[in-house]
């Protein structure tokens, strides 16, 4: 497997994305840009894109933070000081994804026809806002992401949208979920939310273990995600 870390730019600012896939196919090939949740582009992040490129895709984790700017495990109040002005300003989110869009379609072993984005987290509120901002993406997915949108009118929304979400996930209460659903559908968006029954917040995440705090890591559902997530791919880029 191919791997790498690049360097690309939002106006000043240095980012760093990691990439990776197979080598040994003829390309050029799908690719999955990945987000990362708000504690940046770490090893969680790139274990996302090193199974994307393990499905035969290109596997991009990019960088919403800036280069070398990272959050810590056991500081929320940090991390949310990173996330923070992102989730504030839907302006400076879009642009920020959009760089990253700008980057990956520079590749020349991208099929520039088939781009997907998935984001886990504050992640998910990227991918979902790369949608909203009316980016040519495919299709996007959120995993355990944040449905609020921001304060800045939709675009068109011709990305395909799934979310997967835990019921009981209490950065997501219902009436978040209800009312995205109808911003979605009064977009005349093609989506799908998939609730799971009795799971919280960050699902797919191992050392995710506090389900007092509405965080806890969930086998079961992990693997239902999984396959959501790769039955999206494939009706995405066939």
């Amino acid at each position: 497997m191919y791997k790498e870390t690049f360097e690309y730019y939002d106006g000043d600012v240095e980012l760093e994305a990691y990439i990776t896939y197979d080598d040994s196919l003829t390309g050029p090939l799908p690719a999955v840009l990945v987000a990362h949740d708000w504690t940046g582009r770490r090893e969680f992040a790139t274990s996302k894109a090193d199974e994307v490129a393990k499905l035969g895709y290109v596997g991009i984790a990019i960088d919403m933070y800036g280069k070398g700017i990272f959050g810590k495990d056991s500081d929320a109040e940090y991390n949310a000081s990173l996330m923070g002005p992102f989730a504030t300003d839907r302006n400076l989110l879009r642009g920020r994804i959009n760089a990253a869009m700008i980057a990956l379609k520079n590749l020349d072993f991208v099929n520039h026809d088939k781009i997907a984005a998935m984001g886990y987290c504050f992640g998910g509120m990227c991918v979902i806002e790369l949608a909203r901002g009316g980016s040519d993406v495919l299709g996007v997915i959120s995993i355990h992401g944040i449905f609020a949108p921001g304060e800045i009118a939709n675009e068109s929304i011709t990305a395909k949208i799934l979310c997967l979400h835990g019921h009981d996930d209490p950065m997501v209460p219902p009436e978040q979920v209800l009312a995205f659903q109808t911003e979605m559908s009064e977009a005349g968006a093609d989506w799908q939310v998939h609730a799971y029954g009795d799971t919280v917040h960050a699902f797919t995440n191992p050392n995710a273990n506090d389900k007092a705090n509405g965080v806890q890591f969930n086998p079961i559902v992990n693997d239902r995600a999984t396959q959501s997530i790769q039955n999206f791919l494939v009706e995405l880029f066939v």
